[in-house]
């Protein structure tokens, strides 16, 4: 089976509805004192893909919310590991929680 994987602007990625307020503002400090604005080595994001092709943060809304608030308009790698049969457009976005 080959990976899905894809290059998006995770501020547009869909928190999922249990991180709803964002990231861990500790491990988000944590995360920018250790990698800064360095993205090299770091692992793909995973997501979801909901019914309406809007994609769902599984793992990864730190890293997510890392590069949204220090490099904005900065692709970075998620793979989709599945589908959903429900939309996810209104779930709030990770630069919504910036």
């Amino acid at each position: 089976m080959v990976a899905d994987l894809r290059d998006v602007d995770p501020a547009e990625l869909r928190l999922p509805s249990s991180r709803s307020s964002g990231a861990d503002p500790v491990k988000l400090q944590r995360q920018i004192a250790k990698h800064g604005t360095s993205t090299a080595g770091m692992p793909p994001l995973f997501a979801y893909e909901g019914s309406d092709g809007v994609l769902e943060l599984y793992d990864g809304v730190t890293r997510a919310t890392r590069v949204a608030k220090l490099l904005p308009g900065t692709t970075v790698q998620i793979e989709v590991i599945g589908k959903l049969k429900r939309p996810k457009a209104n779930n709030r976005r990770v630069g919504d929680a910036l």
